[in-house]
């Protein structure tokens, strides 16, 4: 089955500096919204260093701020794509997860990886369904 996706839009939130890469923020094609990477950054595009339970909710906070951005709700997420510097890295990130998504979490993929930044830790992008 074929379909054709009407509308197109892009997306990135007030408040949060812009991407210093070429990329949106978010974008919503038809009932889905895409949400690019987030990491744990303040106003001034700085990358955060320090508690790591701080970075990930900053993190998540992030994810949320550019789905608000597009007309979407932590709620209709459905699948988070996360990016760890480290393995030992999951079991503090799983805490903070379940705190975030108590209920009926989305799907997930969580992966250790190597970042072009030395101080970033984690990396965050989702899909939400907003039909």
């Amino acid at each position: 089955m074929w379909f054709h996706v009407r509308m197109i839009e892009r997306f990135h939130p007030e408040g949060l500096p812009a991407p210093t890469v070429p990329l949106s923020s978010a974008t919503r094609a038809g009932d889905f919204v895409f949400v690019s990477g987030q990491i744990a950054t303040d106003h001034e595009n700085k990358v955060f260093i320090g508690d790591f339970a701080r970075e990930v909710e900053s993190t998540l906070d992030n994810v949320e701020a550019v789905l608000a951005s597009a007309g979407a709700r932590p709620d209709q997420i459905v699948k988070i794509g996360a990016f760890l510097s480290n393995a030992i890295l999951f079991a503090p990130f799983n805490e903070i997860y379940r705190r975030r998504f108590p209920e009926a979490p989305p799907a997930r993929t969580t992966v250790v990886v190597a970042f072009g930044h030395p101080d970033v830790r984690v990396e965050i992008e989702a899909i939400a369904y907003v039909g």
